[in-house]
């Protein structure tokens, strides 16, 4: 194993999660739960079969992941998280949160999967009237699709499509999630091709993570 030889908490974890691909890994396996190799290929496209599976084996030695072989009619081997892996969660929401400073660009060969429109407003968004009644918000985003269901206070996602959702959001991922997430307006969403169906006014209750961090960072830097 390659290490950086320096006696730190950081740069230990580093040489366990550092290699390419490895935390992307994790993320999949964190929204996916157990997979497939093939499921787990689909979702990082780009990388090679062989530097898959070196990856694998690498965390499986780590002790991040483990390998089962699952019953008919699924037959084959599935990837899971042990409980050392699952405490990745929080080290890749904050890493998220940090990211979205470098999401304002969409590039033009930027892949884009449905498990990566859920995720960002469970671990991005809160719920700002957590007495209001439930509501349901389709999204819809190069094609992939997901759902937003606010209930109790909390925000849960799935994959998928809704049955006569409350709003529905559909266009580009730089709309979609650029809107979720506060980096932009419902109006500069608009003008980069997102179009709204149904109560606008639930937006309101989605509050983005990052607006609630950077008003804690002003209130003490001010």
């Amino acid at each position: 194993m390659r290490s950086y030889g320096q006696y730190c908490s950081i740069a230990r974890a580093l040489d366990v999660v550092g290699d390419r691909w490895t935390l992307l890994i994790a993320r999949e396996l964190l929204l996916q739960g157990p997979c497939r190799f093939t499921d787990l290929k689909n979702g990082l496209p780009g990388i090679a079969a062989n530097l898959l599976s070196t990856r694998l084996k690498e965390l499986e030695a780590a002790g991040l992941i483990s390998r089962e072989d699952a019953p008919p009619p699924i037959a084959t081997v599935l990837y899971r998280l042990t409980e050392s892996g699952l405490e990745m969660e929080p080290v890749l929401k904050a890493l998220g949160l940090w990211g979205l400073r470098f999401m304002a660009e969409e590039r033009p060969d930027d892949a884009f999967r449905a498990q990566w429109l859920a995720y960002a407003p469970a671990w991005f968004t809160t719920d700002d009237e957590p007495d209001a009644p439930p509501a349901v918000i389709q999204l819809v985003a190069s094609g992939e699709s997901a759902v937003i269901e606010l209930r109790n206070g909390r925000v849960h996602t799935r994959l998928g499509r809704a049955i006569d959702p409350d709003l529905v959001l559909d266009g580009p991922p730089r709309a979609v999630l650029g809107l979720l997430s506060g980096l932009i307006d419902l109006e500069r969403a608009v003008q980069l091709g997102m179009s709204t169906t149904g109560r606008r006014a639930l937006l309101t209750r989605l509050r983005p993570v990052a607006q609630d961090r950077a008003h804690a960072e002003d209130d003490v830097l001010g």
